[in-house]
């Protein structure tokens, strides 16, 4: 019987590249449960499995064994996907990237419009969506900017609305604010509280950043493919979550 409660649940994810004499173990039986509402940091040296756990989750790189579940659906068996991957990812997941990989000559509404509209909504609909998200994340002053006119973390913001405008269950993020000051990053950091919280996604940001951990609910740490659930203290808010 799946818990309705969790967002994200991974069950002895391991995967192995190479064979025999080559083989390498990236990610050893790697467990983790993410609620609805849920912000979680992955934490750990480079070469620890971060970014091979996270495109597994995120059904890009799939694992050698163990199962994905998302919002209680069964979507990875080992290798063998239980849906159609694409499709999937689309309603589902949201990314975003140490980079904001946002397209150059699109504005910044056109950025997050252009991810609506390739999901079948009208240009019209996708305007407005968007508009609203840039609103929410608190650039729509910026709306009409390219992206090379935008600051790092104006970029960060509307990579985060792009990855919203699907309306995903879940949010996963490697190394955000990496290229941000220790402001800007723990404005994005928060954000992703935020998002969580207020939105009741399940959200997973793989981070070095040592500076902003009193923002997430729940920290894990990986080292040599294997995820241990490390003790966090945090304030409660009102609303019962940490931060």
């Amino acid at each position: 019987m799946t818990d309705s409660r969790l967002s994200i649940e991974t069950i002895g994810l391991t995967k192995i590249y190479g064979s025999g004499n080559t083989e390498v173990v990236a990610m050893r039986d790697a467990s983790m449960q993410v609620n609805r509402g849920e912000v979680v940091a992955l934490l750990g040296p480079s070469g620890a499995g971060k970014s091979t756990f996270l495109t597994a989750v995120g059904l890009i790189n799939p694992p050698t064994s163990g199962q994905i579940r998302i919002d209680g659906q069964l979507v990875m068996d080992g290798p063998h996907a239980k849906v159609h991957l694409r499709s999937f990812r689309r309603r589902h997941i949201g990314f975003v990237f140490q980079k904001s990989n946002l397209i150059p000559f699109l504005s910044a509404i056109e950025n997050v419009q252009v991810a609506l509209e390739l999901n079948g909504e009208s240009p019209r609909a996708a305007r407005r969506r968007a508009r609203e998200l840039l609103e929410y994340l608190g650039v729509a002053d910026r709306s009409g900017n390219y992206p090379s006119m935008l600051s790092g973390g104006q970029q960060q913001r509307v990579a985060v609305a792009r990855a919203l405008a699907n309306r995903p269950s879940v949010i996963l993020a490697d190394e955000p604010t990496a290229a941000l000051d220790s402001h800007r990053g723990r404005q994005v950091m928060e954000l992703f509280a935020k998002v969580a919280h207020e939105r009741g996604a399940g959200v997973i940001v793989v981070t070095h950043d040592q500076r902003s951990l009193d923002v997430f609910d729940t920290i894990y740490e990986m080292e040599d493919g294997v995820i241990h659930r490390k003790a966090h203290q945090a304030a409660t808010g009102p609303t019962g979550h940490r931060r």
